[in-house]
């Protein structure tokens, strides 16, 4: 799995001029399953969302999660991002899991953030964790904090 996470003051996606997510203060990820995925990937990566220290801290380092600050999360599934750019001008997308399988492990990994979100805390705003749609065509806005960007690979 791949994830690719944005600190973000604000950010939202739109399908079909309706707007379906919005959070505020926290992390956008944006997600791509590899047909090499399985069920431990998923419980590794959800452990590393929730727990990746890159909010500011009193003394302005990187010492605090999403889960610390109690931030939205907001996951877009993206399979663009197991593309293999290697070779050539044009993308590759033979890393990329069958749609099916995609769909799967994305709303599991939901599943268990959900849950183990749950669990580090009870002072989680109200939706705290959001999601785009997946397979359909979405407009993502965001407002980047940093900007601080990382990429997530299990």
């Amino acid at each position: 799995m791949i994830a690719l996470i944005q600190r973000v003051s604000t950010a939202s996606v739109t399908v079909n001029d309706e707007k379906i997510a919005r959070i505020d203060k926290g992390l956008l990820v944006f997600l791509a399953v590899e047909k090499k995925d399985d069920a431990a990937a998923i419980e590794k990566l959800a452990d590393k969302i929730l727990k990746y220290r890159i909010f500011a801290d009193t003394k302005d380092k990187m010492n605090l999660s999403v889960m610390d600050i109690r931030g939205s999360v907001l996951m877009v599934p993206q399979f663009t991002l197991a593309a293999d750019t290697q070779k050539g001008l044009r993308p590759s997308f033979s890393n990329a899991a069958e749609p099916e399988k995609g769909f799967a492990l994305f709303h599991q990994l939901i599943d268990i953030m959900r849950v183990k979100g749950d669990l580090m805390t009870d002072e989680l705003p109200d939706n705290w964790l959001q999601t785009g749609r997946f397979g359909a065509d979405m407009a993502v806005e965001l407002l980047n904090d940093g900007p601080v960007t990382f990429n997530l690979v299990v």
